[in-house]
């Protein structure tokens, strides 16, 4: 144990911290994409396992014809629209449940992106041939946290500004009730494939921003993606409602997303310092989402149990004569 202990070295885990606030940045952009399924729609899209990975092939491919890091990107993102519009037709049109259109959407993305990569299970650039803004060049991190930074607030900006408008308005009223929202004239079916068409759109343009990070694209990238959007979602809300509470706006509660991937990446760096295998990171994953999603309900549970209640009124009953 003594041994264990000594061979931690604390200057390890410094030096592998901005590398996963990187990696959280970017991850975080995903998480605004399920956050907007998983909380404006209540749908859990598992679809973005496969888009993520498609962001991924369409930019290393786009950058190896040639293409301009940033114009490869934008494709990206087109790419993962469209992969959502698939989800949304599926769900809408052929009334096929959200969870197995999702799990269609992917499945097909497999075949898709094993296209795209040319046949290859991944593809990779020569970083030191190609001028990437995003890198995980160790000499060039501080600026590649800056600009993910920098990314993320646009995004939280544009997505603040976007659901304040009428027609973002209709798409929040969409998942918040969608029979009064249908009597209001809404079309919820195309609210629901525009929201899934932009949820995609954010992971494939995550995909693409981590593919340029790490330097290639791999089919399998996004396995497991929903889960880790998912648990910076739910870390991130719990911890913007302990520390800000009722002074918790909109525009907050997306930052706080993006937090959640950052701390998410930070505990998997922890982790992977204390020299856990790396094979039981999914577990442990798991094993985070669920404790962070049930503290909420836990929390109201302890609130109004009747054994609190009971406690309230004695006392409330005590103080009143």
């Amino acid at each position: 144990m003594i041994a264990y202990f000594t061979s931690l070295n604390p200057l390890a885990l410094l030096r592998a911290c901005p590398g996963g606030i990187a990696q959280g940045l970017v991850w975080g952009i995903m998480a605004l994409g399920v956050y907007l399924t998983f909380r404006m729609l209540d749908f859990a899209d598992l679809s973005v396992d496969g888009s993520m990975a498609t962001g991924g092939a369409v930019c290393i491919m786009l950058i190896m014809n040639g293409w301009n890091p940033e114009a490869a990107l934008l494709v990206s993102f087109l790419a993962g629209l469209l992969a959502g519009i698939i989800t949304g037709l599926l769900h809408t049109l052929l009334g096929i449940p959200a969870i197995l259109a999702g799990i269609l959407t992917q499945i097909s993305l497999y075949s898709i992106n094993l296209n795209i990569l040319g046949g290859k299970s991944n593809q990779a650039i020569n970083v030191n041939s190609v001028s990437l803004r995003i890198t995980s060049n160790a000499s060039l991190l501080p600026r590649t946290i800056l600009l993910l930074a920098i990314v993320c607030l646009v995004i939280i900006g544009i997505l603040y500004w976007y659901l304040g408008t009428e027609h973002g308005s209709a798409l929040r009223a969409t998942g918040n009730n969608p029979n009064m929202s249908r009597a209001q004239g809404i079309s919820t079916k195309m609210m629901t494939v525009i929201a899934l068409a932009l949820s995609n759109g954010l992971v494939a343009l995550s995909g693409g921003i981590l593919s340029q990070y790490q330097g290639f694209a791999d089919v399998n990238m996004g396995r497991g993606a929903i889960v880790i959007g998912l648990a910076a979602v739910i870390i991130g809300e719990v911890l913007g409602e302990a520390i800000l509470g009722k002074h918790l706006n909109f525009f907050l509660r997306l930052a706080f997303v993006v937090v959640g991937g950052i701390i998410y990446y930070l505990v998997y760096v922890f982790v992977l310092w204390l020299k856990f295998p790396a094979n039981d990171m999914k577990l442990l994953t798991a094993i985070v989402v669920a404790i962070f999603l049930a503290v909420p309900y836990l929390q109201g549970r302890s609130k109004s149990s009747f054994s609190k209640v009971a406690k309230r009124n004695a006392k409330n009953a005590k103080e009143g004569k």
